[in-house]
């Protein structure tokens, strides 16, 4: 049975009412507080119990590199859905307002913030003068470091102007970022780095498109290219969580061989965040698909936005999670 609801009498609706926009505004601002509280605890807690030691300012900065993944996402989820909306017949032309200066600008500050701890040897700085800018060019670190720096600054810079342009900015902090998390000294570096780039793209587009999609069916509600805009949508993140589970499933093996994986899933901090990042991302997969199916069930299909938003929050939260887990010792190889 499906419930009908006046368009114009929502106040009485009675019992089968939609919660106030206020209590979901509250919901959703306590979600991102959690979210952003994970990294800002610092790996303490995962840490509690293994043995091992605790990286001088891991807090600070799995918080700056949940800032960079989320201001990574924003402009490649908006060049995605933009490109989506461009194959739709009878798209709208209104676009919601780009968040990527404000991204570019975040992302900068958080480049700056991580170029800073490895100018001073991975040390958090105490002071400016600890600070060995110019050391920066004398490893490979410090020139990815650097690479991102000037990556968020350029892409700041482009801002709306240039579109063509405006993809390469933040590919070059993927690039920079998979090659950052696969150091020289590791077995088949170039392997990993390879998973990291496919894993960190996709994600990038999971979560960046899905904010941008919500946002633009926001400014076209009414129009018939918005529910076909959300099915497009949901049909290639199908393949981008096909994706993620695939590399993510690989990059886990390489780190913990398969004899191990139970023992260190439960021994190790970075073991520990993996898990909890993995079920994340199923309830994140659970929300999709609830969508999804509200999607081609519901007789408004703007009411897959619902389980759309909470799946946005959760995704913010694994960014978060994801932040924290570069911040961890890597586990040893059994």
């Amino acid at each position: 049975m499906t419930l009908m609801r006046p368009p114009s009498r929502a106040a009485e609706t009675g019992r089968h009412a939609r919660p106030s926009g206020t209590g979901r505004t509250a919901a959703v601002l306590v979600l991102v507080v959690l979210g952003a509280s994970i990294p800002a605890l610092g790996p303490a807690p995962a840490l509690h119990g293994t043995g091992e030691a605790e990286a001088p300012g891991a807090g600070g900065i799995a918080l700056l590199r949940t800032v960079l993944f989320a201001a990574l996402s924003v402009p490649l989820g908006e060049l995605f859905v933009n490109r989506l909306a461009r194959s739709l017949p009878g798209a709208p032309p209104q676009r919601p307002r780009s968040l990527a200066p404000y991204a570019a600008a975040a992302g900068f500050v958080a480049a700056l913030g991580l170029a800073s701890v490895v100018a001073t040897g991975n040390l958090v700085p105490g002071s400016a003068a600890d600070i060995d800018v110019g050391g920066l060019y004398a490893s490979r670190d410090g020139k990815l470091a650097l690479l991102e720096v000037n990556a968020f600054l350029a892409a700041g810079l482009l801002g709306s102007r240039r579109p063509g342009l405006q993809v390469w900015p933040p590919a070059a902090v993927v690039v920079a970022e998979a090659l950052r998390a696969h150091p020289t000294t590791e077995h088949a570096p170039l392997v990993g780095s390879g998973l990291t780039l496919v894993h960190l793209t996709c994600a990038s587009l999971w979560v960046g498109g899905l904010l941008y999609a919500l946002r633009t069916l926001r400014i076209w509600r009414g129009a018939e290219a918005g529910p076909a805009l959300l099915g497009l949508y949901a049909r290639v993140a199908a393949v981008l969580l096909a994706a993620i589970t695939a590399t993510g499933v690989c990059s886990s093996l390489r780190r913990m061989p398969p004899g191990t994986i139970a023992d260190q899933l439960t021994d190790t901090a970075y073991g520990r965040v993996l898990l909890a990042k993995v079920v994340l991302v199923a309830a994140v997969a659970a929300l999709a698909l609830w969508a999804r199916v509200r999607l081609s069930r519901a007789p408004d299909p703007l009411d897959a936005c619902a389980p759309a938003r909470a799946e946005v929050v959760a995704l913010g939260v694994v960014v978060a999670v994801s932040g924290l887990l570069t911040a961890l010792p890597v586990p040893i190889r059994w």
